[in-house]
């Protein structure tokens, strides 16, 4: 979830603001012992899950910042709990020193009221700006700096399992599995049966155990790191000091490799996706790499890093394509229709097991790029470019 401020005036008269004004007045003040006002609440971009406002810092005993960002969940649903992966997440983040962090500092948080306090990082534009952009040079080191960020925060948090897992608890939340995770294995069990009835593709038994095999792997694999989990580039702000992560409702820690493959896809999490320009992938890649070397040295091997980034591929087209056949694919604003997005990345993930002989995957990918013609025309299989490399 972005902290930028949408189009449109702000509203700041809603009953929902005027609570969260309260709600982090009283946590702040009980965290420091003193009475502090909050005043001029300013609406944020969100996606409804939450109501996000920057305020005002109006009165404080204790020096604090001039603004600071509040973020408010609803009651949670289920086994998922937006507000613990945040709040957990920034918990295991603001640990970091400043000069490795990569994303807002944590202030204060509060399970009853069911908020955080961050600092706020200001008018620093979206990389969908950038990508909406008219400078191609600007877009491309948008990208760049998105790829080495999820590098650094990759290498600062290499094996904080038990740490993560621990604060979860501690937060009361009834589930700490990465929800990402849930999700892919509901869309190996789930995706052929739909693909039969909607497209009228057979999935051979070769691609689903491609597919159970690669979650597995990912499952068990010891490169673990934190996760943002989301990939919106509406989520990354292009700051002076590099890409900032500021939207952790499914923040987790998984494979690194699984995060990687979203500099592929790309944003494989959202439905905002656009092409990128020859290269652009294989350049965010090398950028992420250079970043966990250090870390993981066997990811510069392409024997090791290439097949890996196939598979975890292959596992966010799967759940992207689950998630699209299981209900209508409205039209995206400002976005090409979702059938040419997911077209995309049929192509993209054909191409690439053509590379590794990956006869199996590239198959089966072709059998549902033909179906995706067929069924919504030929134009489907032409993604255009981010506006900015047009």
């Amino acid at each position: 979830m972005s902290v930028e401020i949408t189009a449109g005036p702000p509203d700041t008269t809603s009953p929902e603001i005027a609570e969260a004004v309260d709600a982090a007045e009283r946590v702040l003040t009980r965290r420091l012992g003193a009475q502090v006002r909050l005043a001029d609440p300013e609406a944020l971009g969100g996606t409804g899950r939450s109501v996000v406002i920057r305020v005002r810092v109006a009165s404080s005993p204790f020096s604090m910042p001039r603004t600071l960002v509040v973020k408010r969940y609803p009651a949670g649903t289920g086994d998922r709990d937006p507000w613990a992966h945040e709040a957990v997440s920034h918990q295991l983040l603001t640990a970091l020193p400043a000069e490795e962090r990569a994303t807002p500092e944590l202030f204060a948080h509060d399970a009853t009221s069911r908020l955080v306090v961050l600092e706020d990082l200001g008018r620093a534009p979206r990389l969908s700006e950038k990508l909406h952009a008219k400078d191609a040079r600007a877009a491309e080191r948008g990208l760049l700096s998105w790829a080495h960020a999820m590098g650094r925060l990759h290498a600062t948090t290499a094996g904080r399992d038990a740490d993560f897992d621990a604060l979860m608890r501690r937060a009361g939340a009834q589930c700490c599995q990465d929800p990402i995770a849930v999700d892919v294995h509901a869309a190996i069990a789930g995706l052929p049966a739909l693909l039969g009835t909607t497209l009228g593709v057979e999935t051979s038994p070769q691609a689903t155990e491609f597919a159970a095999d690669a979650a597995r792997a990912f499952s068990t694999s010891r490169r673990r790191a934190f996760s943002p989990s989301t990939s919106c580039p509406d989520n990354h702000l292009v700051t002076s000091r590099g890409v900032r992560f500021v939207d952790f409702e499914g923040g987790c820690v998984r494979d690194i490799v699984f995060d990687a493959a979203a500099l592929r896809v790309p944003f494989p999490s959202c439905w905002c996706g656009w092409g990128l320009p020859p290269g652009m992938s294989e350049a965010m890649v090398a950028a992420w790499r250079a970043e966990v070397g250090s870390v993981w040295p066997e990811m510069d091997d392409d024997a090791i890093l290439l097949p890996r980034l196939l598979e975890a591929q292959l596992l966010w087209v799967w759940l992207a394509t689950w998630r699209a056949l299981s209900k209508p694919m409205p039209t995206v604003d400002n976005a090409p229709p979702r059938s040419v997005v997911l077209a995309g990345r049929w192509v993209r993930l054909r191409s690439d097991a053509l590379i590794l002989g990956e006869k199996t995957v590239a198959s089966h990918a072709d059998a549902v790029i033909g179906a995706l013609a067929d069924r919504y025309g030929a134009e489907v299989l032409e993604l255009p470019l981010y506006p900015a490399f047009r």
